[in-house]
C-alpha cells in the first residue's frame, strides 16, 4: 500500500511542477460525495430473531473526493465498515483508503495510475465496477493507457491486480489464501462513421471492436494442473440503419478450471445479441444470450461475487416494486440460454384511450433455460462434470428443458390529469429457487403478481403516493405440507400482500408507512407482517433517511449480481451528500 501511495503522490507532484501553484488552485475543480449507512439491530421473536450473535450495530460508509484541472484528474475513496451490515461479506470489516487514481488525458493519449474502473464492449471478457448496495468492488489497481490515434479509433491497454476486500496487493506470496493473479488486457474500437467522411451523415452506422484479456496466476493446486495463463477474447459489431439497430458480441475463454466450475477443463463461450426498432411512440427490442462456463476470476479458488474479471449482463426485466422484485434473476455464468422481447407503445394524445396526455403500454417477456450438457467417457465410465476432466460436451445452440426463470409482464402507465398518475402491472413469474437461491429440493416458484401505483398531487408542494401489491403462488400456499427439516427454505414462500402510503412536502420532506404480509406462507410461524416507517429529509444535495421496522429475508440484485439479505428488525439511518 505504501508503495502505491508514493507513486500517487509522485504523479501529483510532477504535474504540479508544470503549472504554477496559483493556477493549480484557481483553475481546479473539486467534487466529492459521502454516504453512511447505519443499522441498529434488535431482537424480534415475532420474525424469529432470538439471537443477534453479539452484533447490535452495523455501520458502513464512504467518502470520496475528486480533483480536475485541465487534462489532469485525481481522486480517492475512503471506506469504513465498523462492522459491515448484515448480508455483506465479513471480509469487508475494516477501515482504510480503498481507492485512488491519477489520470492525465490530452485527447490523444490518456494514462491512469491507481485503481481503474473500465469495461470492454458488453463486459463479456472485462468489466471492473463498484456497487455499494452489494458491497462489491472489483477495481483493478495498476496502469491503463488509452490511445486515440485517429478520429473514431480508440485503443486501450491495462495491467494490474484486483481489489480483494482489505487484502494487501501481494506480489508473490504462495502461502496466502487470497493470492490473486495479474490481469492484462487490450481493447480496440473503430467507429467507421467518425473515421470515414462519406459516412458521417449516413443513416447507416457501424462500430467494430475486439478485446483480449488474460490472467496470470501461479499454480498452487495439489490436485490439478492449473493453467498459469488463461486468455479470453471477444469480438463485437454494432450496426444501425435509420430506426433499426443490431449489436452482437461473441467471447471465448480457454480452459480455466476453478472452484466455480468444479475444476473441469471445458472452454468458456458466450454470445450476446440485440435487435431493436424505434420510432416516436413505438419501440421493440429482442435480445438473446448464450453462456457456457464463462466465470472468469483472477483467483481460481474464488466462489462468490468477488474478483470477477468479466460480467455477464442480464437481459430480463428489472423490476422496482417490492413484491415484483422479490424473486429477481441472478445470472448463471456456468450456463444459461436466455431471450427477452419487449414492446413499448404510447397511445397518442387526443385519442379515446390516450386522453389528454397519452397512455404508455409495455409488454415484456423473458425466459432463461439451462444449457444441454452431454456426458463424456472417463476411466471407462460416462461422467458429467467430473473434476480434472473436460467435464462435458455441448451443442452451442442446444436448449435444456430445465427452465431457470420466466417473466411475462404487462404494464399500463397513465397520467389521468394534472393531479393524478397511475401505473398498473401484471406479472406471471416462474423462478427456480433451488438453483438460483440454493434452497434445496424446494419446488419452482409459480406466481402471479400485480400492483397498483397511484400518485395524487395535492398542490404545488404536496403529494400522496399509494402502492398496493399482491403475490399469489399457484402451488405453495397455506395448504402445502412442509417437512420440519425443510422449513428454513420456505421463509418467503406463499402468498404476499404489500401496501405503502407516502406523503411528500416538496422539496424537503417525505413520510412513508409500509407493510408486507406473508399471509399465505405454508409454515404458520412465517406468516408475519413486516411494518416499516420512514422519514426522509432533503436539503440541496444532502439526503437523510431514517426508517424503523422489519426487513424480510430476501435477495438484493443489481444488474444480475445478487447478495442474500437476512431477516432483521431495528432502525436504519442513511445519509448521502454530494458537492
Amino acid at each position: 500500500m505504501r508503495k502505491h501511495i508514493l507513486v500517487f503522490s509522485a504523479l501529483t507532484l510532477a504535474f504540479s511542477l508544470r503549472v504554477s501553484a496559483q493556477s493549480f488552485v484557481e483553475n481546479g475543480q473539486v467534487n466529492g460525495s459521502f454516504q453512511t449507512d447505519a443499522q441498529y439491530y434488535m431482537l424480534d421473536e415475532g420474525i424469529g430473531i432470538t439471537d443477534l450473535n453479539g452484533k447490535n450495530l452495523g455501520l458502513s460508509g464512504f467518502g470520496k473526493i475528486g480533483y480536475t484541472n485541465g487534462n489532469f484528474s485525481a481522486g480517492m475513496r475512503f471506506e469504513a465498515f465498523l462492522p459491515e451490515l448484515n448480508g455483506f461479506r465479513p471480509e469487508l470489516n475494516g477501515v482504510g483508503l480503498a481507492n485512488f487514481f491519477a489520470t492525465y488525458d490530452n485527447g490523444f493519449v490518456g494514462v491512469t495510475v491507481g485503481d481503474i474502473y473500465d469495461q470492454f464492449g458488453s463486459g463479456l471478457v472485462f468489466r471492473t465496477y463498484e456497487e455499494w448496495a452489494l458491497g462489491m468492488d472489483n477495481s483493478l489497481r495498476g496502469v491503463r493507457v488509452v490511445l486515440r490515434p485517429t478520429q473514431g479509433v480508440t485503443i486501450k491497454g491495462l495491467f494490474g491486480r484486483q481489489r480483494y476486500y482489505w487484502a494487501p496487493y501481494l506480489e508473490r506470496d504462495f502461502a496466502s489464501d487470497d493470492y490473486r493473479g495479474i490481469v492484462r488486457g487490450i481493447d480496440a474500437e473503430w467507429n467507421l462513421n467518425q473515421s470515414i467522411p462519406s459516412l458521417s451523415e449516413s443513416k447507416f452506422t457501424m462500430t467494430l471492436g475486439g478485446s483480449f484479456v488474460s490472467k496470470k496466476q501461479y499454480d498452487q493446486s495439489l490436485f490439478y494442473i492449473i493453467p498459469e495463463n488463461v486468455g479470453a477474447a471477444a469480438a463485437r459489431i454494432n450496426l444501425g440503419y435509420g430506426r433499426v439497430a443490431f449489436s452482437t458480441e461473441y467471447a471465448y475463454k480457454i480452459n480455466d478450471p476453478s472452484a466455480i466450475n468444479n475444476f473441469i477443463y471445458h472452454e468458456g463461450r458466450s454470445l450476446l445479441s440485440s435487435l431493436s426498432y424505434s420510432q416516436k411512440g413505438f419501440g421493440a427490442v429482442l435480445q438473446v444470450k448464450r453462456t457456457d462456463n464463462m466465470s472468469f476470476k483472477s483467483m481460481y479458488t474464488g466462489k462468490q461475487n468477488d474478483l470477477d474479471i468479466n460480467f455477464i449482463p442480464p437481459i430480463n426485466y428489472q423490476h422496482n416494486h417490492t413484491l415484483a422484485s422479490m424473486y429477481t434473476y441472478s445470472t448463471q455464468p456456468k450456463g444459461e440460454m436466455a431471450a427477452q422481447f419487449q414492446v413499448n407503445y404510447t397511445i397518442p394524445k387526443g385519442s379515446a384511450l390516450g386522453g389528454k396526455y397519452g397512455t404508455k403500454l409495455t409488454f415484456n417477456m423473458s425466459q432463461v433455460n439451462d444449457i444441454v450438457r452431454d456426458s463424456i467417457m472417463f476411466d471407462g465410465a460416462m461422467t458429467l462434470n467430473q473434476p480434472g476432466t473436460l467435464g462435458y460436451t455441448t451443442n452451442f445452440f442446444a436448449i435444456s428443458d430445465h427452465r431457470l426463470y420466466r417473466d411475462i409482464n404487462f404494464e399500463i402507465d397513465k397520467k389521468i390529469n394534472k393531479d393524478w398518475h397511475v401505473t398498473v402491472q401484471y406479472i406471471n413469474l416462474r423462478h427456480d429457487i433451488e438453483t438460483l437461491e440454493g434452497h434445496a429440493n424446494s419446488p419452482e416458484v409459480k406466481a402471479n403478481i400485480a400492483f397498483l401505483d397511484l400518485t395524487y398531487k395535492i398542490d404545488r408542494r404536496q403529494s400522496l403516493h399509494f402502492e398496493l401489491q399482491g403475490l399469489w403462488e399457484n402451488e405453495v400456499h397455506k395448504g402445502y405440507e412442509v417437512e420440519e427439516s425443510e422449513k428454513k427454505d420456505y421463509q418467503k414462500r406463499g402468498d404476499w400482500a404489500a401496501a405503502l402510503l407516502e406523503y411528500s412536502i416538496n422539496p424537503h420532506w417525505s413520510f412513508a408507512l409500509s407493510d408486507k404480509w406473508n399471509y399465505g406462507n405454508p409454515v404458520e410461524e412465517y406468516r408475519d407482517h413486516y411494518f416499516t416507517g420512514t422519514v426522509t429529509y432533503i436539503h440541496d444535495a444532502t439526503r437523510v433517511m431514517l426508517s424503523a421496522g422489519r426487513q424480510s429475508e430476501g435477495v438484493v440484485c443489481v444488474g444480475g449480481v445478487c447478495r442474500t439479505v437476512p431477516a432483521s428488525s431495528g432502525v436504519t439511518l442513511t445519509v448521502t451528500t454530494n458537492f
